[in-house]
């Protein structure tokens, strides 16, 4: 009898380490192999058959040649001949793999010398493990990394995430170097350090409740002052700064420098204003205009008068009084038988009669002509007063009565009206008094009846007529001054209250423009209609009742009054 237990035993634990590896080679996700020295393919697990779409047999005594890209094959017999030629293996290697059929694949390679029994070195033998998922992942995070980076130094905005204590986290470079010329650490800093106590007290708070709510702040102007006393302009956005589980760690926010922008603004504004104010003094200029034509009117018809009383003076019987006195001086001695016998003194008494008789009707033009020159005197003086006391009350809101500024309107305008023989129609509905400026809205009106005198002329009529109608609807008063002249083009309906816009050789172009500026002012609006030249034009002025700067201030002016009371 033979003992065979130790070679029982062998066997048993070759076998056990044997399925140990076949275990290995078909459940492994992993790719391994075992090469000799021509680093051919002796063995290797089911996931390298699996990806080159065969069985183990298919694969062994094949290289990577066969199955590889030839850059990659390349390189990997060199790793592999240099493991065989010193005995070192290559650890933890990271290698982008390309099939012969061109997939891509990143793995992380261990290669080591396979030896034998003796220590010989007779191939080598590896593990690859496929991390094209996790390098994906990783060079994503690179380039999200590589990105905001980028971002971070390159962008003018000012980029910053900050922890749950308004702690700066990150921040771009425009940030830092907005303090101390970007020598400035602002890691670790709040807003405090930073700006005055004001602003950020104000950006603290919004942190503070965005990470309370998580709901974001978009697009909010910001005055920010630094502590050396730098003020500029921003628009802010901050939104929630979450973790991996959605948790809320901070706040992270964009500002955009709006400076210059607003400081734009405060110039257009301000040239907005001066525009207001030129246009409004080019229609008080039209307003002028017109009281001086009426002005000139009036001394024209003073002037005629004056010249009917110089010329009645100079061919007045007077003379013929002095006359009469030189012949009673001749017959002094002998008066009553001058009047008596002399044929000339018995003409005397008959002359003293028709004499007298000239001399009163002389008198009574004199004084009719001097009655009229008083009245235009007076009218010059009304229309005087009226233009100051319109001037006085610029600016001020009031209760007045349309129907009597109408009036006014058209007494301005009253010698250009008659001297052009334009007749005017009055239809004024019942309107309740209304609180406006008293001196735009006269400016405005004065504008349209003076237009629409000049539409009437223009239009060489016999008929000439302006019509002047009030209606009262929905809590807006409608003043609408209607004429029979020349008519608005079409393509010009778009433009006549355009700044500079005028068909009349003499315009300017201020008039309809300032005028629609003023309704706007007063919370109306100036519209017009025509169909069309020869059909006249109709201009339509809109306010409300009150203004609603007014009605703001008398609900204030109430608040305060129960305030008080209570």
């Amino acid at each position: 009898m033979i003992d065979t237990t130790s070679c029982q035993q062998v066997e048993a634990a070759l076998g056990c380490e044997q399925h140990f590896l076949e275990a290995l080679l078909e459940h492994s996700e992993d790719f391994i192999y075992f090469k000799d020295r021509q680093s051919r393919f002796l063995r290797c697990s089911k996931a390298v058959s699996q990806r080159f779409g065969g069985s183990e047999d298919a694969i062994l005594g094949k290289t990577d040649f066969d199955l590889y890209a030839e850059a990659h094959a390349q390189v990997a017999f060199n790793d592999e001949q240099e493991i065989m030629r010193t005995g070192r293996s290559i650890i933890g290697k990271v290698e982008r793999e390309i099939t012969r059929d061109g997939r891509e694949s990143w793995s992380l390679t261990s290669k080591m010398p396979l030896r034998n029994q003796a220590g010989e070195i007779i191939g080598t033998f590896g593990i690859n493990k496929d991390i094209t998922e996790r390098h994906q992942a990783e060079a994503a995070l690179a380039r999200e990394r590589h990105l905001l980076e980028t971002l971070l130094q390159n962008s003018a905005d000012c980029i910053y995430f900050k922890d749950r204590e308004s702690r700066i986290l990150r921040c771009s470079k425009s940030q830092s170097e907005r303090f101390a010329d970007g020598t400035a650490d602002l890691i670790g800093k709040t807003d405090f350090d930073l700006f005055t106590e004001d602003h950020a007290r104000l950006a603290f708070a919004d942190e503070q409740e965005i990470i309370r709510t998580g709901c974001p702040i978009i697009g909010k102007a910001e005055k920010e002052v630094t502590k050396d006393g730098r003020e500029s302009w921003s628009l802010t956005t901050k939104m929630p700064l979450r973790n991996e589980a959605g948790e809320i760690i901070g706040t992270f926010g964009i500002s955009k420098d709006i400076t210059a922008i607003k400081q734009a603004e405060a110039e257009l504004e301000r040239t907005h204003k001066e525009l207001v104010q030129a246009s409004r003094m080019a229609g008080m200029a039209e307003v002028a205009t017109s009281v001086l034509h009426n002005v000139g009117n009036v001394l024209n018809s003073i002037n005629i008068a004056a010249s009917l009383v110089d010329d009645r003076v100079k061919k007045s019987r007077v003379a013929d009084v002095r006359r009469l006195a030189q012949l009673f001086d001749q017959h002094a001695d002998d008066l009553a038988a001058f009047l008596t016998n002399d044929p000339k003194g018995r003409m005397v008494p008959d002359f003293l009669r028709q004499l007298a008789e000239k001399l009163d009707s002389e008198q009574a033009e004199v004084r009719d002509e001097i009655k009229s020159m008083r009245s235009n005197v007076e009218h010059v003086k009304e229309i005087i007063a009226m233009q100051q006391s319109y001037a006085r009350v610029a600016g001020v809101f009031e209760d007045i009565d349309v129907s009597a500024l109408l009036e006014d309107a058209l007494r301005m305008n009253a010698g250009a009206l008659a001297r052009h023989d334009v007749v005017v129609a009055r239809e004024f509905g019942t309107l309740p008094p209304i609180c406006t400026d008293k001196h735009k809205l006269i400016q405005i009106l004065v504008n349209l009846v003076s237009n629409a005198k000049y539409a009437c002329d223009e239009c060489e009529r016999g008929d000439k007529r302006v019509t002047l109608r009030t209606t009262n609807e929905e809590g807006r008063v409608r003043i609408s001054v209607i004429d029979n002249g020349v008519g608005i083009p079409q393509e010009n309906l778009m433009r006549i209250f355009n700044h500079g816009f005028t068909t009349r050789k003499d315009g300017h172009g201020f008039g309809l423009h300032s005028s629609a500026l003023a309704a706007t002012e007063l919370g109306g609006s100036l519209t017009v209609h025509s169909e069309g030249p020869g059909c006249g034009a109709t201009f339509t002025l809109e306010l409300p009742h009150r203004h609603p700067a007014e009605n703001q201030s008398a609900i204030q002016e109430e608040l305060q009054r129960s305030q008080i009371a209570a």
